[in-house]
């Protein structure tokens, strides 16, 4: 028995990278998964694969720009195992880029995504984890947000949003309640994908260079497996060549 053992953990952006690393990881270790991403396809695929192994997972597409999304992934914690224990307030994009280039599309969806996502997931699981008298919070914030540097600025002033309502949380979460921050580094996951400068692509640092997403799956792990009255409040992961 391990304290992953048994708790039942939703994750939003399971779909690949952090999210899906975290979802097989404690899978592995007892957890019942609930997987939450926009592609359909690849939650169930990892649900059977994890189900294929011996664990326990279901799955539900959700956008988190919608705030109905995020209520239904926890509705659905709740329906299939009758609790929530974790909720893991993954997703996130980074179309990142220098400002003259005015991209206030992609501005806007990281809001959208990375700020208001995690807002979302505050105000479904909240609830229930007051009814239950237990419960985690696990934002995915960045080391973006701890050394600013050019290009990066709107994705870090909303990773730096997530970390001030993190705290604020935390501190007004009381005795029964867990809020931690995990901020990885470089992670070889799709991010780079969602990058829409060229210029700022062709920069994006190499696999080689980067943590692999199970690298970030053990940090959220090590904070979920913690005694109930241990929390956890911020874990940085980078790379040792990551300045």
């Amino acid at each position: 028995m391990t304290g992953i053992n048994g708790k039942v953990v939703a994750i939003t952006g399971a779909g690949s990278g952090i999210g899906e690393a975290s979802a097989l990881l404690l899978a592995s270790r007892g957890a019942k998964v609930v997987l939450g991403g926009r592609r359909g396809d690849r939650l169930e695929a990892l649900a059977a694969r994890i189900e294929a192994a011996g664990g326990t997972a279901a799955w539900t597409t959700t956008d988190v720009r919608r705030r109905g999304d995020v209520a239904d992934l926890v509705a659905c914690a709740r329906e299939r195992y009758s609790a929530l224990d974790v909720l893991v307030n993954n997703a996130g994009i980074g179309p990142i880029s220098p400002f003259d280039e005015l991209r206030v599309e992609d501005w806007d969806e990281m809001i959208d995504v990375n700020f208001r996502g995690v807002l979302y997931g505050i105000a479904a699981a909240l609830p229930v984890f007051r009814e239950q008298g237990k419960g985690q919070f696990v934002n995915v914030v960045s080391t973006a947000g701890l050394r600013i540097v050019p290009n990066q600025a709107v994705y870090a002033a909303t990773k730096n949003a997530v970390r001030t309502l993190s705290e604020g949380l935390r501190q007004e979460a009381g005795p029964d309640l867990r809020v931690t921050m995990v901020s990885p580094g470089y992670v070889g996951t799709e991010f780079a994908d969602s990058i829409t400068s060229p210029t700022v692509k062709s920069q994006a640092p190499t696999v080689d260079f980067s943590l692999a997403p199970d690298d970030i799956a053990r940090a959220i792990a090590f904070a979920i497996e913690q005694p109930s009255n241990v929390d956890v409040g911020d874990i940085v992961v980078r790379p040792t060549a990551q300045g």
